[in-house]
């Protein structure tokens, strides 16, 4: 490994700029590629599609929902994943039966853990850019192979050194898994979830296990084929869930004139990102609209609606508002805060991304 520049007081961790960077939500690469046969997903091969005209938003009548404010939802260190440290813009992750080093641009403080413990890391990416990505990955002890065997509550996936420093999962979305699994056991009735820019599916996962039918969306093919791989190693392929390609907001206006309904939305956007046919998402010029056309494809009796934001310099109020204005008319209760993982080695919490959910009381 070629050794970065500068090192803390403690002598722990490379303090060079590109570990600082704060990591995007980029579609996941692979380091070899899958093929797919035609009715392993369904795709649209529509040609380049031009962009979309602005969707002509409606000030909506009626009490804005109740708000709550303020909230702070943790992940605290489990048998399946823990933060062990963090400082010197890095963070010590343990993935199951693996110890992963990553950038993470809000970790402004010194580790807590000495040097000794940093070393025992199985992966580290190193943030080098080379012709297969934006970085690579390097394991100080043995070589290990792309996938290896993970778990939330039970229920096991695939996770995988990507190039893009992800692994698969975002342990802190646990909190909102978690609470989507309780909605849907306690309707006493069927539930249809839409999971939206749904990346490896460990959400569709949760929610059909629950006893939901569920319809995934992600505009990546490789994406796509993880998520029913994980769906295939969870033992939950007889579960309901279709699998789509395309791009998340042509899907949703297409829903809107079918007149399709869903009770629980999943909403994960990334900051930016492309579709299959070239169609370009940027958070803050298209989640508006995204919010008001998932408010139409809600079924008369909806559930809740759940916003994840990352890598935006923007304050919670800011999606927290859109949200209570969206859902107008519609009672209920929204909730923003952010979403942290709770350290191991000194309890300290490391913000991760800012959220927002409706749902009805």
């Amino acid at each position: 490994m070629r050794k970065a520049k500068g090192t803390g007081p403690k002598g722990n961790i490379p303090t060079s700029a590109a570990h600082r960077q704060s990591a995007t939500k980029p579609r996941p690469q692979f380091a070899k590629s899958t093929r797919i046969s035609d009715g392993d997903v369904q795709t649209k091969t529509t040609p380049r599609a031009e962009p979309q005209p602005k969707r002509v938003l409606i000030r909506r009548t009626g009490a804005r929902p109740q708000e709550k404010t303020g909230l702070i939802l943790e992940t605290l260190p489990s048998d399946d994943y823990a933060l062990l440290d963090s400082g010197n813009g890095l963070k010590l992750e343990q993935y199951g039966p693996y110890r992963i080093v990553r950038p993470e641009g809000q970790a402004i403080w010194l580790p807590a853990s000495d040097r000794a413990e940093w070393d025992k890391a199985d992966a580290i990416f190193t943030g080098n850019t080379d012709e297969e990505g934006v970085g690579r990955w390097h394991f100080p002890k043995v070589p290990l192979g792309e996938t290896w065997p993970l778990a939330f509550d039970g229920i096991p996936f695939f996770g995988r050194f990507t190039s893009f420093r992800h692994v698969g999962v975002f342990p802190e979305q646990g909190t909102h898994w978690s609470h989507m699994d309780s909605l849907i056991r306690n309707a006493k009735r069927p539930v249809k979830v839409l999971n939206l820019f749904g990346y490896t599916g460990v959400a569709s996962l949760v929610a059909a296990r629950a006893g939901a039918e569920v319809t995934h969306v992600d505009a990546s093919k490789k994406a796509i084929v993880w998520a029913r791989e994980n769906q295939e190693m969870a033992g939950l392929s007889g579960k309901p869930i279709r699998w789509i390609c395309e791009d998340a907001m042509k899907f949703v206006a297409r829903e809107e004139r079918r007149g399709s309904g869903y009770d629980i939305i999943l909403l994960d956007p990334p900051a930016y990102g492309r579709g299959p046919n070239g169609e370009v998402w940027q958070l803050f010029d298209n989640l508006p609209d995204m919010v008001d056309l998932c408010r139409a494809i809600l079924t008369p009796n909806p559930l809740a609606v759940v916003l994840t934001a990352y890598s935006i310099r923007a304050s919670f109020f800011a999606i927290h508002e859109l949200m209570r204005d969206a859902f107008t008319g519609l009672g209920g209760e929204v909730q923003s805060g952010e979403l942290i993982l709770r350290e191991r080695s000194s309890a300290r919490a490391l913000s991760t991304s800012l959220f927002s959910r409706w749902g009805a009381k």
